[in-house]
């Protein structure tokens, strides 16, 4: 069986058990590590993939050949992608849940501006979108597609303006001299008092979906017993990250909606495709099939 997600902690240390063998009737596995916006794209194009993490932004495109299961995503709570510049400012993040966002560093900053992004189809652009088009006025400007782990030293090069970032970013950008202008995680929770819906777990229609939800959540339990064993795993595909960032990471990211979406995961999911087809941003679809 074929599957592919990202060689980032939370996805590495989901999936371990399944891909090593070490799920009672779970077939051998050919994994593909492949980041987001490749994942992204190969689950809407013609693919030999039966399994795949993709941004749940991208489930409209993937909808008629692929389900959504219920385990094994990534959602969460202040967990969400962060919008970066460059330098430092002296605005004060929120620090109340009834604080606006707009405490942060002005919007008006990114009007017209390169913003960097790290799929046109991820969760973390949808959220820029929709927040960008509540509080940038006139728009932003050019928007670049870049591997996320190439943002970072983009903004700090000034070869962009700023740049949309996900992942360990969340603990790394100061190293970079970087100042975070939103938190679309923290804006996304305040607005709905939901968790933020990042990474879905998807399988081909014509399998046994009930049995890869079980295979995929016996992972997840089997990893949270036994962390030592997947760590080697983990951290030879953590890009030369340092293990106490990778087990952030992992706490961050790997959560009880890992194990089961649940109402409020599925609130999550619904609730960010209603709002972006509201903005005529991505297709239309059914949201009771996605249950």
């Amino acid at each position: 069986m074929k599957i592919a997600f990202s060689p980032c902690p939370n996805d590495t240390f989901v999936f371990h058990a399944l891909v090593h063998g070490l799920i009672p009737g779970a077939p051998p596995f050919d994994v593909t590590y492949a980041d987001i916006d490749i994942t992204n794209t190969l689950a809407a194009s013609v693919s030999e993939l039966d399994i795949l993490k993709i941004s749940y932004a991208a489930l409209p495109w993937v909808l008629p050949e692929y389900k959504l299961l219920p385990c094994g995503g990534a959602l969460g709570r202040g967990c969400g992608p962060l919008v970066l510049t460059a330098g430092h400012h002296s605005m004060k993040e929120p620090t109340h849940s009834d604080q606006l966002v707009t405490e942060l560093t002005s919007p008006n900053r990114l009007s017209g501006k390169k913003i960097a992004v790290p799929s046109e189809r991820s969760t973390a652009y949808l959220l820029f979108r929709l927040w960008a088009a509540q509080n940038v006025p006139g728009g932003v400007g050019e928007i670049v597609v870049m591997p996320f782990h190439e943002i970072m030293p983009a903004v700090r090069d000034g070869l962009i303006d700023a740049g949309l970032v996900i992942h360990e970013a969340r603990f790394t950008y100061p190293n970079y001299g970087l100042s975070m202008m939103v938190d679309l995680g923290n804006w996304w929770e305040i607005d709905t008092g939901l968790p933020i819906p990042l990474g879905a777990i998807i399988a081909r229609r014509s399998l046994d979906l009930h049995t890869v939800s079980n295979w995929i959540r016996t992972s997840v339990e089997y990893a949270w017993e036994h962390p030592e064993i997947s760590r080697p795993y983990i951290l030879e595909h953590a890009q030369e990250m340092d293990p106490a960032v990778a087990q952030s990471h992992i706490d961050l990211y790997v959560n009880e909606f890992t194990a089961n979406l649940g109402e409020d995961g599925y609130g999550a999911v619904t609730t960010l495709l209603q709002r972006a087809m509201d903005e005529d941003l991505i297709p239309r679809v059914d949201l009771a099939s996605l249950r």
